[in-house]
């Protein structure tokens, strides 16, 4: 079955209107029938909105509400990636990778480590293109929320954004061992906000991590091998959504 996100307003009472690309894309791609089943998410309560098509316009798809599934698909606890900027596609591969694990929103961290450099122009448009992957993933693992992609972030700016979250994880080469990371994972509770923290191909500097440390950010490893930036944070979160489901 098919998900579409559209905005809180798009539900009024018994109907739902599709509006934008999605309306082309079931016209003309997917070649949807009148009566089809959907299912609509807002991107914000979670909740499934499952409908049947009833009319194509030229500009929107009107849809009839059928019923609405409550139970939600989100993970109990907010998870929210710090990203070091990485090199080429590498985060495109993140921000899919972590919206399909069920991440809350995606920070990118430029840390003096970090071989790309956005100007402010370069960086809107990657923005665009990231949230815009997101939002794909989101509709094609059928998430009840659309994950924020937010604006980079230097990391005196991740560290301070990150303050008022419960649970502040950062993979470290000189962590403990495996035992005290299982421990520590252990010990979250559904509905504790995580951040994770991780950095990009060269690794946070010293002075970053003693600045991850002084604001409570707690180190754990990811075992004897070291692990590409796009496989760090998708370890973790791996660890995170088996433990919390």
């Amino acid at each position: 079955m098919h998900q579409f996100f559209v905005e809180p307003s798009q539900i009024q009472d018994k109907k739902i209107i599709i509006t934008g690309s999605d309306v082309n894309h079931m016209k003309n791609v997917l070649r949807m029938k009148i009566g089809e089943e959907i299912a609509v998410k807002n991107g914000v309560d979670g909740k499934e909105y499952r409908c049947g098509i009833e009319a194509f316009a030229q500009d929107q798809v009107v849809c009839s509400l059928r019923f609405v599934r409550e139970e939600g698909v989100e993970l109990p606890s907010k998870i929210y990636l710090f990203q070091g900027i990485p090199k080429a596609d590498k985060m495109e591969l993140i921000v899919q990778k972590a919206v399909e694990l069920g991440v809350f929103e995606v920070i990118p961290v430029a840390v003096k480590r970090c071989v790309v450099k956005l100007d402010e122009k370069k960086a809107q448009a990657k923005i665009n293109r990231w949230q815009g992957i997101a939002e794909a993933a989101a509709k094609q693992c059928k998430r009840g929320i659309i994950p924020v992609v937010r604006e980079p972030m230097t990391m005196k700016e991740a560290v301070a954004y990150a303050r008022e979250l419960d649970v502040k994880l950062i993979p470290y080469e000189l962590a403990e061992d495996m035992a005290h990371t299982k421990k520590r994972i252990e010990a979250i509770r559904p509905g504790e906000s995580v951040a994770v923290f991780i950095g990009p191909e060269g690794g946070f500097e010293e002075s970053e991590v003693a600045e991850a440390f002084a604001a409570g950010i707690e180190p754990i490893t990811l075992g004897k091998r070291i692990l590409r930036t796009e496989t760090a944070g998708l370890a973790v979160l791996s660890w995170l959504m088996y433990h919390l489901e």
